[in-house]
């Protein structure tokens, strides 16, 4: 271990250790923390969304739409295969964000049985601010780290993202 302040992990490795010697731990002390940090940062940004009347996962729907450019429009399927989500999880936010008026569902004009889901105006604004307070939590999580580090770290995470399929 190096010389490093010490976190929760490293007290379940050297528990590990105890009980197990042989056992060879970094797989859990890089998963260990990135499980932490994934829980950690998921509430900060699901208080930086609730400013704005949305949770996460809506937030999701919304940053897709928008990512999707002019006119912000896709279809259920689409937007649930980016999300992987099942359509029974998509209609239900589809249904909230509608209500709140932030996106509206419309028929496909080329698909008779098809719909089409846009991004408001309201939504787009909405979305376009919350894209800046997620990112701000995220920046703030990241100081710790120089540019550098930063970069290698995403750069890291991309490889093990690209190697499992995840």
């Amino acid at each position: 271990m190096s010389n490093s302040p010490r976190d929760p992990v490293d007290a379940i490795i050297e528990q590990w250790a105890q009980v197990r010697p042989e056992l060879e731990t970094t797989a859990m002390e890089v998963f260990g923390r990135v499980n932490r940090l994934s829980r950690t940062l998921g509430d900060r940004m699901e208080k930086a969304y609730a400013r704005f009347g949305i949770a996460r996962g809506e937030f999701d729907v919304l940053a897709t739409l928008r990512r999707s450019g002019e006119p912000y429009t896709l279809s259920p399927r689409q937007l649930s295969a980016t999300l992987m989500l099942t359509t029974g999880g998509m209609t239900g936010r589809l249904d909230k964000l509608e209500r709140a008026g932030l996106l509206r569902r419309s028929p496909d004009p080329h698909d008779r049985r098809g719909l089409r889901v846009t991004l408001t105006d309201e939504g787009l604004r909405l979305v376009d601010e919350a894209v800046v307070a997620g990112l701000a939590v995220q920046t703030e999580a990241l100081s710790p780290l120089s540019e550098d580090q930063a970069t290698q770290l995403a750069d890291l995470l991309r490889r093990l993202v690209l190697a499992t399929g995840a």
